[in-house]
């Protein structure tokens, strides 16, 4: 997609307001609903705004939002390590550690087993933390 330039001298959370504005489709209101997703899933999670993509991290990074023509990829930093009974993840399923989603146009966002996978990477990410300690 042809991203218009990210202003200057935002924070992480305008920034991504900012792509899902500048969106103004279906692709926008889907990354909105990610956002929103996360954040209940956990209410601690952080905002960030790295390779000009959303990124959400807590004690470490738990997924980035990447918007494309034809879809929204939410890619799970560290997926491959991430129990998916309900088979959310349908991309990037060769790699060692990632795991990716990719929604299309109409496309229904499972938010039970989401936010389950939310919380595995957050208990993943929180593992880590406390054995480097």
């Amino acid at each position: 997609m042809n991203k218009s330039p990210v202003p200057e001298g935002l924070t992480p959370a305008q920034l991504i307001d900012f792509r899902i504005k500048e969106l103004d489709d279906w692709r926008g209101a889907l990354l909105a609903e990610i956002r929103s997703l996360i954040k209940v899933a956990d209410p601690h999670v952080t905002e960030d705004w790295k390779w000009n993509i959303p990124v959400w991290n807590h004690d470490g990074l738990i997924c980035t939002g990447e918007t494309y023509k034809e879809h929204v990829k939410i890619t799970f930093a560290k997926g491959a390590k991430i129990p998916d009974p309900k088979g959310v993840f349908n991309a990037s399923l060769d790699g060692n550690a990632r795991r990716a989603i990719d929604l299309y146009e109409g496309d229904k966002v499972p938010k039970v087993a989401f936010k389950a996978l939310i919380n595995e990477a957050l208990k993943l990410n929180q593992t880590k933390t406390v054995k480097k300690k």
